[in-house]
Order: C-alpha cells, then sequence, then structure tokens
C-alpha cells in the first residue's frame, strides 16, 4: 500500500532545483524542511497556502493506480474516467423517477442531481489529487446523503414501516441485490486502499474505478427501493411497482418505480 503523504516529512532536498510550485519556492525559502527561520517568511507562507491546496499532489490521499501512467496531465486515469458512469446514469435514472417525483415531490430529483455533482468533483479529484478536490469530492457525498435523508425520511419508525412494506417478491429481490452491490462497491474501495502491494503485485490497480461503477448502480437500486417504500406509505393511491430499464422481461438493468394508480385522493383533516 502506498504511503499517504504527510506536509513536511520526508520531504526531498530542493538544492539547486528549479523553481515550479508554491511548493518548490517554499522549499528553497526554507532549505527542504518546509519551516521558516524568522517572521519575516510568515507573509510569503501565508500567501502560497491557498494556491498549494488547488496544486497537484498536495492531498494526503493517493489511490493504488500508478500516477501519469497514460497522461502527464492527468494523475489517475482510470479512476477519472470511471467517474464518468455517473454521468451516464444519473440522467437516465432523473427521467426514470420523474413520474413519482412528480407525484410525490420534485425535491426527489436533488438526489441524482447532486450525483452528477459527485461524478464531477470525483473526476477532478483523481485528475489532480489536489486538496481541494479531495474536498469536493467528500462533500459532494455528504450532500447526496443529506438530500436523500430529508427526502426519504418515513413518518413511521423503521421497523414497522419496513415490515408492512416488504412482501412483493420483487422488492425483497432488489433490497437484496442493493445490499449485495453495496458490499461489493465497498469491499472494492477497502481493497484498493488497505490491500494496494497484492493488488500491484498482480498488475491490477483499478478497483477505486470499479468502485465508482459499483456505488453508481448500487446507489440506482438503493433510491429506487427506497422509492418504492415511501411512495407505498406516503401515497398508496398511486399503486407503486417495480420495473427495470431497458427491458423489464430481463429482471436486470436500471431499476425505477412506476405509478399504476392515477387518481389522487385528498387528505380530511
Amino acid at each position: 500500500m502506498r504511503p499517504m503523504r504527510a506536509a513536511g516529512l520526508d520531504a526531498p532536498p530542493c538544492h539547486n532545483a528549479p523553481v515550479q510550485s508554491p511548493g518548490d519556492k517554499q522549499c528553497m525559502l526554507t532549505g527542504g524542511t518546509g519551516r521558516g527561520n524568522s517572521s519575516s517568511m510568515e507573509g510569503v507562507y501565508s500567501s502560497e497556502r491557498m494556491p498549494g491546496v488547488f496544486s497537484y499532489e498536495s492531498s494526503e490521499l493517493d489511490w493504488c493506480e500508478d500516477n501519469y501512467k497514460h497522461s502527464e496531465h492527468v494523475v489517475e486515469f482510470f479512476n477519472t474516467t470511471s467517474s464518468f458512469v455517473f454521468f451516464i446514469i444519473s440522467p437516465i435514472m432523473l427521467y426514470l423517477l420523474h413520474p413519482y417525483a412528480k407525484e410525490r415531490n420534485l425535491a426527489i430529483h436533488l438526489v441524482w442531481i447532486m450525483m452528477l455533482f459527485v461524478g464531477l468533483f470525483s473526476a477532478y479529484f483523481h485528475m489532480t489529487l489536489s486538496f481541494v478536490g479531495q474536498m469536493l469530492d467528500e462533500l459532494s457525498i455528504l450532500w447526496v446523503l443529506a438530500a436523500g435523508y430529508a427526502t426519504w425520511f418515513p413518518r413511521r419508525l423503521f421497523p414497522s414501516f419496513i415490515k408492512n412494506s416488504c412482501t412483493d417478491q420483487k422488492v425483497l429481490r432488489l433490497a437484496k441485490l442493493s445490499v449485495a452491490l453495496w458490499i461489493l462497491a465497498i469491499s472494492c474501495w477497502i481493497s484498493d486502499r488497505f490491500g494496494c502491494g497484492f493488488w500491484q503485485r498482480l498488475n491490477f490497480c483499478y478497483l477505486h474505478g470499479v468502485w465508482h461503477i459499483l456505488i453508481a448502480i448500487a446507489v440506482a437500486y438503493a433510491t429506487t427501493l427506497v422509492a418504492y417504500l415511501d411512495a407505498s406509505y406516503e401515497i398508496p393511491y398511486s399503486l407503486p411497482g417495480l420495473q427495470y430499464w431497458p427491458c423489464d422481461k430481463w429482471a436486470l438493468g436500471l431499476p425505477h418505480i412506476v405509478l399504476k394508480g392515477t387518481r389522487k385522493t385528498l387528505k380530511r383533516c
């Protein structure tokens, strides 16, 4: 496993090195230690700290994939390109969930709109391995979780809510597939992060990219499952059902809910 980079640790000497970045300038001024010898240098460091967080490889994280293997402008090529799966799945799910969102609440679209930002910031992070890219990548994931929580938090306690909704075998199968995809995706993330040495010996350092693909599909399955449970409880008159895109006969693809009932009943207080 590659060690995480830490600022000021094992910094290479920079004597007689050309000035190429704010970090190089700081290294030259401090003799490779990263520390100033006088208070007059503090202004220089503070002015260079902000550009530094945008620079390539300013993040302490470094994934298993070899850096700059396919392009001198992209640090982790496969991890970057695999992030674009979010740009494929998100618009499809926005389209498939629109009838349900229109009947339930258009704010449901925020989940998959935020997933577009996850793909954007993930690609930026793996392209640069910059500190700002890392923060944007992690924050966008939190945005998705917050949007999903605010949209689908059940009105009842979870145990009774789930027990009264999971009787359809098609729904149970979707739930099992969702859990399996999440476990497989998280296993890829953990294996890439903590088993890098093993995968490097096998010359297969792309598990974090596989994580991108699996987690995008897993979110599609999970959000459809939650949407079905939500519709069954909140708008039961809509008679929700499950289908798969592009062909429902395959029972394989991107799941989405269909509303078989169209008549909306009014609640009386």
